[in-house]
């Protein structure tokens, strides 16, 4: 595992962390934080179906690091239920953009390599990278730390810097235990492994 580089023109940025209260996302921010960066979080509440337990493991994540939390909440017509969402990962990254103070450099998130999404890829950071040129001409950029990282990665770094993996939560489904067979729980599984 190599960690993932900041280029020196990001090192003053303020960064703004997208949190769903994953692992994936809690380890993004860590790294932020973890560089000296001023850094902020935002949770979007999308009607998902684990919204509360993602909001509650957000706000944990959140006051571990002592950053702020914005909350963004969208109300849709079509129902959210777990699995694949289309355009779930872009969305998040424009309503960040549209939202986020003229202080903001850099909005992250934690998408990493080996999902079947297509919106977890570099490519799609990339493109996502272009669609934010349109609107600030260069000045915010897309922070995606982990885009070339394995699910073993990331939790191989977040075991490694002790971020509170106990305060994070992974099943799609939103009850009170997780569901074991939406793909964050079938992907935090095959990390028994690492631990």
């Amino acid at each position: 595992m190599v960690k993932p580089v900041i280029k020196e023109s990001d090192e003053d940025a303020e960064v703004l962390v997208l949190l769903s209260g994953g692992i994936d996302s809690s380890a993004c921010l860590h790294f932020y934080k973890d560089s000296g960066r001023k850094t902020c979080a935002m949770f979007i509440d999308y009607e998902q179906s684990a919204v509360l337990n993602e909001d509650r493991a957000a706000k944990a994540i959140a006051a571990h690091y002592g950053v702020q939390l914005f909350t963004v909440q969208w109300r849709g017509v079509a129902s959210k239920g777990t699995g694949r969402i289309t355009a779930r990962n872009a969305f998040f990254l424009i309503a960040a953009l549209m939202e986020c103070s003229d202080e903001i450099a850099i909005i992250a998130t934690g998408v990493h390599a080996g999902t079947e999404y297509a919106d977890c890829s570099e490519v799609f950071i990339e493109r996502m990278q272009s669609i934010f040129d349109v609107y600030t001409e260069g000045a915010v950029q897309v922070g995606a730390p982990f885009a070339d990282w394995s699910k073993g990665d990331i939790f191989a770094y977040a075991t490694a810097n002790r971020l509170p993996i106990d305060l994070t939560h992974s099943c799609e489904e939103g009850g009170t235990r997780p569901c074991g067979k939406c793909l964050s729980c079938l992907d935090r599984e095959a990390l028994e492994g690492y631990a």
